[in-house]
């Protein structure tokens, strides 16, 4: 469902819906929004936003529940994988893997660039349409140190989060606006991305042969 459909569908019935959820309901919407259940964040920040505007929610209090939630729904991705998830594709390479090109070499190879990349990728990841619901599972079978996991999930869903929040709080209930700034703090979020991972190529060179 687009962000269009979701207005069209009822912006206020959003919005009421956070207003009766309240806190705990943003933290595990969010938490739902961050895991294997495609929901999109938009359709719980910018109501949210819009009841900070209005000051029937604290925004402190919203950002922390929205950063939790969305890092309990990354680490519940990042366990599964690390765990269950990798036990089963170390299980399926063994047997299967040579039909498909893929061997303990590849696993390995993994391992290796979570190692090496596994921050800035989290970061990154986490400000992506799409690949910031998924990015956890890559973590988690790369094996990356949980406490880096948990530091760069944190950062980057507590700049999205922010994001969100802000143009539900500026533009209200305004669709026509909201879409449009959507758009563009997309596309300067992109633009973002790519700065920071320029910069991270540029200040560890010696990094990017694990590319």
């Amino acid at each position: 469902m687009t962000l269009s459909n979701l207005f069209h569908a009822g912006i206020e019935g959003l919005v009421s819906l956070i207003y009766l959820s309240g806190y705990f309901g943003v933290f595990i919407l969010m938490t739902i929004e961050s895991s294997f259940i495609p929901f999109p964040s938009e359709a719980v920040l910018i109501p949210a936003g819009i009841l900070i505007q209005r000051e029937e929610l604290n925004f402190f209090l919203v950002f922390i529940c929205a950063v939790l939630g969305s890092l309990a729904g990354a680490l519940f991705n990042y366990y599964f994988a690390f765990y269950l998830g990798r036990r089963v594709v170390d299980k399926l390479v063994d047997r299967y893997g040579k039909f498909f090109f893929i061997s303990k070499d590849s696993l390995k190879n993994t391992d290796a660039y979570f190692e090496n990349h596994g921050e800035i990728t989290t970061f990154v990841g986490r400000l992506l349409p799409v690949v910031r619901q998924l990015i956890s599972l890559p973590a988690g079978f790369g094996r990356m140190h949980r406490w880096r996991f948990c530091f760069y999930t944190v950062l980057g869903s507590g700049i999205w989060v922010l994001i969100l929040l802000a143009l539900g709080y500026l533009f209200g209930g305004n669709q026509q606006l909201i879409e449009e700034n959507l758009g563009i703090a997309t596309l300067l979020v992109l633009t973002f991305c790519l700065v920071i991972v320029l910069i991270y190529l540029f200040i560890n060179p010696k990094k990017i042969h694990y590319l």
